[in-house]
């Protein structure tokens, strides 16, 4: 262990999204320089493929609840309950700093530094997704997070993009980029097939997946889409008649889809980082991606970008890199090395540098810098 180094941190993740995945790549990459991370999971309990990859980590010990979060159902007297939750975990597991993947804890009385990683949020994904700002049932919300990021020592987000709206919309100052970085277990690119492959909530408006519905009829190629298709709260199932739904699969199956897949298509709204664009790149798919800042910002050059609310843009690519199989190989060359760029070394390292910071008392809203890329 490095002087300056803490040697144990409690972190929170969901249990619900990619913050679980980019929370065990961190775990995992910080294990190479002794530093110990009290997990505290929320959102719902773990299923048997999230426990067994928790267990494969010996520095990682996992606590487990079913509180709602911020951006659920009713969640204030759960989020009040997680907090008292998390405090007391605090005096059991005695961290020396606090890295919380969901910021509205940030408020709470701490008493080490305390670090908030704004990975999404509702106002922003709400403008994006409506194209208007959030309305006043999401004033408690919005203060809340405003309160949490203001009170955290430091704030980081993936993106530069993602910055710029938390400053915007909860009026902080300061912060820090640093993009996830992904282990490429089992994505090592296996001889592609003539099929189109995606990822992500059906029933998520942000994710846009069920554009390729309204595109896939005619099509030369079948349309495969994993994820979970009911909603949280089981309001709502999305069916599909052109496009054939997987359902909920585990991260290695995701994986052996995304080896064999020739086209990984995103056509989304809202995307403040985009973990499973980063896995199709390392699995050697060629990018169709949603015409957004942050997808921009990581992959211009490597991925054709295409209008989220113009799905004859979407059929043009699918058919276009369908169509041109030299292109298609150009693009996943590309992706793919530019993916194997963003390690969980680098991000663990970048935020090292961050806990190092802030015990040594020196990381209060650092300026904007991008530490990992």
């Amino acid at each position: 262990m490095r002087p300056g180094v803490p040697a144990r941190i409690l972190m929170t993740a969901d249990t619900v999204g990619g913050v679980w995945t980019y929370a065990l790549d961190l775990i995992r990459a910080l294990r190479d320089d002794g530093v110990e991370v009290a997990l505290a999971c929320m959102g719902g309990y773990i299923s048997e493929d999230q426990r067994r990859d928790a267990r494969a980590i010996d520095t990682l010990e996992l606590f487990e609840s079913k509180f709602r979060l911020p951006w659920m159902e009713q969640p204030w007297p759960d989020v009040r309950r997680a907090g008292e939750w998390l405090l007391d975990l605090s005096i059991r597991v005695t961290p020396h700093v606090i890295h919380l993947n969901e910021p509205v804890h940030g408020s709470l009385p701490w008493t080490v530094p305390v670090l908030a990683v704004a990975h999404s949020c509702v106002l922003s994904w709400w403008t994006s997704v409506w194209g208007r700002p959030a309305p006043a049932s999401w004033d408690h919300y919005r203060e809340e997070m405003r309160q949490g990021l203001r009170g955290a020592n430091q704030v980081v987000t993936p993106s530069r993009w993602m910055l710029e709206a938390v400053r915007r919309l909860y009026g902080i100052e300061g912060g820090l980029v640093i993009p996830n970085g992904r282990y490429p277990d089992d994505l090592t690119p296996a001889p592609k097939e003539p099929m189109v492959f995606a990822a992500g909530r059906l029933w998520d408006r942000a994710k846009n997946l069920l554009a390729l519905e309204d595109v896939a009829q005619g099509l030369p190629w079948p349309i495969f889409i994993a994820g979970e298709p009911r909603d949280p709260d089981g309001d709502k199932r999305v069916t599909a008649s052109h496009v054939q739904l997987l359902g909920q699969l585990s991260a290695k199956e995701v994986a052996g889809w995304l080896r064999r897949a020739s086209i990984y298509a995103f056509p989304a709204r809202y995307e403040p980082f985009g973990l499973s664009v980063l896995e199709a790149a390392q699995a050697g798919c060629a990018l169709i991606l949603g015409d957004l800042p942050t997808l921009r910002e990581l992959w211009d050059g490597a991925a054709v970008f295409v209008s989220p609310d113009q799905p004859e843009t979407l059929r043009v690519a699918l058919e276009g890199l369908i169509a041109d199989a030299a292109l298609r190989q150009a693009l996943a060359m590309r992706a793919r090395r530019r993916a194997l760029s963003f390690t969980p070394r680098r991000m663990a390292q970048a935020y090292l540098q961050v806990y190092t910071d802030l015990l040594a008392g020196s990381g209060t809203y650092a300026q904007e810098t991008v530490c990992a890329s």
